[in-house]
């Protein structure tokens, strides 16, 4: 497993897979991707796990975290999440934090993030923001 920065346009076809199958692919091509950093688990050269994060104010918002379906259970979101937190502390941000699929909030909280109370819907799916003060 290796951890890399990859482009933005490498991030859609798991994002769409993954995360909106039910909707058109132009919806998981976001304008702001051209701002974010973009990082990619590749197994045996095949990417399989992407994360984008965006940097503003001393805070990292990570978002799209997805894996494929065949590779997940086995813990790559986790070191992903793992690399992109080292990343933020070393960076000397102050906060990281999401929007959380409100399904996925226990996984967010073992990696020491809050629940902000914030509740959102978006194309049917509600979302959670998640926090961690770094």
């Amino acid at each position: 497993m290796e951890i890399k920065a990859i482009e933005a346009s490498d991030t859609w076809q798991i994002r769409h897979e993954v995360m909106w199958p039910d909707q058109p692919f132009e919806f998981v091509q976001l304008e702001e991707d051209n701002f974010g950093l973009h990082y990619g688990v590749f197994e045996n050269d095949k990417l399989i796990s992407i994360v984008s994060c965006f940097i503003s104010n001393e805070e990292m918002q990570f978002r799209k975290l997805a894996t494929l379906d065949s590779y997940q259970g086995k813990g790559i979101a986790s070191q992903l999440l793992k690399y992109i937190f080292a990343l933020a502390q070393e960076k000397k941000l102050k906060k990281i934090w999401c929007n959380a699929r409100k399904e996925k909030k226990k996984f967010y909280e073992k990696f020491g993030m809050n629940d902000t109370e914030n509740v959102f819907t978006k194309a049917g799916q509600e979302f959670i923001v998640m926090e961690k003060v770094l």
